[in-house]
């Protein structure tokens, strides 16, 4: 294997001291019900609780959420006493990227010797989406009411485009062909099903009961509520909403935390489950296409990436990105000159939806648990964001 010098020397993460929820489809579970916010902070103490790693080893928590929540102006701090460790805390948001960066915000600080141990926390309710009031006094409408979710959605302030029209506006330029796309959809459903057919799943998949304010039992989360197993005939009678999009062929609003911890080299050695495997931070770039572009941006990031650090896809042992459109993936072969059926080997948002913040976050945590079962490499994870913005990082793991 290539040796390639880390971006972080101080900082590792330590195996198996991570989880996920599922990741319900929006307004179809007891998650539409809470705070998504105390949900996460006391899911990601029962994780902990289930590694055998004591909360009082934390010393800061990085939160990545992108959708209001009730009282959000606190974050951090409340998040971090609704785990039931009172630490200091950090916000920070950019769409879909943000699993991503949070991970390299935590590995920044404990790479600058500021902490022995970060977690990372991420979550989203798309269920319910808050409505917000804006005065806007030097506009002719003096009141504008924005649904937080559908309305940024449906509408990109910089281009006036919705996110389903970049999708097809860039299949149009690259020239993507229907039948690729329905035929990519169908491989990654089957790779979802497969993967939870063998187990995968509960390596860092955890359920949960939802409790109302009496204690009482909401509900159970214990599955991708939403998620069916579709076929490539399905996909081929579905009709066009634009250019190679279909609702089979895009990903879908969902609720759910994911999270993990990073820390100083002596310390993952104590906290992980197999002190023998090391995880590094190797690199991580952005970058910005042109407007309305969204779905050619990941892979413009993924070249960047290559170029600053002198490896190849070749050199790739595990390739897994956030793919809000099955197109994305068709374009990015094409661009990459990479065959998409050898990525998302183990499941994707495409297929179990997408809370926003969280989402990378378990796009992190399935290509590393991929990456111990095939004995170790180079890990490429990558996604795009809104505002046409291009995210890529690659991890080590040995």
């Amino acid at each position: 294997m290539k040796v390639v010098e880390s971006m972080f020397p101080n900082a590792r993460i330590p195996y198996g001291t991570w989880g996920s929820s599922y990741f319900p489809a929006w307004q179809a579970s007891a998650l539409a019900e809470v705070n998504i916010a105390q949900f996460a902070g006391e899911a990601m103490a029962n994780i902990l609780g289930k590694r055998k790693v004591s909360r009082k080893e934390l010393d800061y928590l990085v939160v990545g959420s992108t959708i209001p929540w009730h009282w959000k102006f606190w974050n951090g701090p409340v998040v971090a006493s609704c785990m039931g460790q009172r630490i200091p805390g950090f916000q920070m948001e950019q769409a879909c990227a943000t699993g991503l960066s949070a991970v390299i915000v935590a590995g920044s600080e404990v790479n600058s010797k500021s902490y022995d141990v970060a977690g990372v926390l991420t979550f989203d309710r798309t269920s319910d989406s808050p409505v917000g009031v804006f005065p806007e006094r030097r506009a002719y409408r003096r009141t504008e009411v924005i649904s937080d979710v559908w309305d940024n959605f449906g509408f990109d302030p910089s281009t006036g485009s919705a996110m389903l029209e970049t999708a097809g506006k860039t299949a149009r330029k690259y020239k993507i062909d229907r039948a690729e796309v329905d035929e990519l959809t169908a491989l990654r459903y089957k790779q979802y099903f497969d993967a939870k057919k063998a187990g995968f799943q509960d390596k860092y998949l955890f359920s949960f009961d939802i409790l109302n304010t009496q204690g009482r039992l909401l509900g159970k989360i214990s599955e991708d509520v939403g998620v069916r197993e579709i076929s490539l005939k399905t996909l081929k009678e579905q009709r066009e909403l634009d250019s190679c999009i279909t609702s089979g062929t895009q990903t879908h609003a969902a609720d759910g935390m994911a999270t993990l911890l990073v820390a100083s080299v002596e310390k993952a050695k104590e906290i992980s489950l197999k002190p023998e495997i090391n995880i590094e931070f190797i690199s991580k770039v952005d970058i910005r296409t042109g407007p309305g572009l969204m779905p050619e941006a990941p892979g413009l990031a993924v070249q960047k990436l290559l170029d600053r650090t002198g490896l190849t896809m070749n050199d790739m042992k595990v390739v897994k990105n956030h793919n809000p459109f099955a197109v994305n993936d068709a374009i990015f072969g094409k661009t990459m000159n990479y065959d998409w059926a050898k990525m998302n080997n183990t499941g994707c948002s495409l297929v179990w939806g997408h809370p926003q913040a969280p989402t990378l976050t378990r796009t992190i945590i399935e290509a590393l648990e991929e990456a111990v079962d095939l004995g170790g490499g180079y890990v490429l994870v990558f996604g795009c964001a809104a505002g046409d913005v291009g995210t890529a990082g690659i991890f080590r793991v040995s």
